[in-house]
């Protein structure tokens, strides 16, 4: 589950995971562990390239994945939403040591660009790529609670 969920994400996340427009997609970008910014710093970023302009390298030999069987289960019992999606892998992983998994919202995967992606939610990873394969399990990636 999400380690943190940035501020223009909350009250809208089960909208963008209901992937409302035509030509849109969650996408999975991982970070270098090197120079990542702080949370706090982290979540007032609005964009995939003011995370960049906070310091955030992207681990690019990874490469951004897009997430594939994205659900939003209301869960009337737990009072929450619920949002899924299928677990990721990287092939033959090589490159810089990963820090973190951002989850973001693309508006238009036919043609965006960063400044048009919107963070949702940052997941803490820890992996030295060594060749070998990485698999993020992914089980509910964020639940959203009604405040009381």
């Amino acid at each position: 589950m999400a380690d943190l969920c940035f501020n223009v994400a909350l009250g809208r996340l089960a909208y963008y995971a209901s992937l409302p427009a035509a030509n849109d997609a969650l996408i999975a970008i991982p970070y270098a562990a090197s120079g990542l910014p702080s949370d706090a710093t982290l979540r007032d970023c609005a964009t995939v390239a003011a995370i960049a302009s906070a310091g955030a390298t992207e681990q690019t030999t990874l490469g951004r994945k897009t997430l594939s069987s994205v659900t939003v289960t209301v869960n009337n019992t737990n009072d929450r939403v619920e949002l899924d999606a299928a677990d990721l892998s990287w092939t033959a992983t090589a490159g810089a040591a990963i820090a973190a998994v951002v989850i973001c919202y693309d508006p238009d995967s036919t043609g965006g660009v960063d400044a048009d992606l919107v963070p949702l939610t940052k997941h803490d990873v820890t992996m030295t790529p060594d060749g070998t394969n990485l698999s993020l399990t992914i089980s509910d990636f964020c639940r959203i609670t009604s405040a009381a």
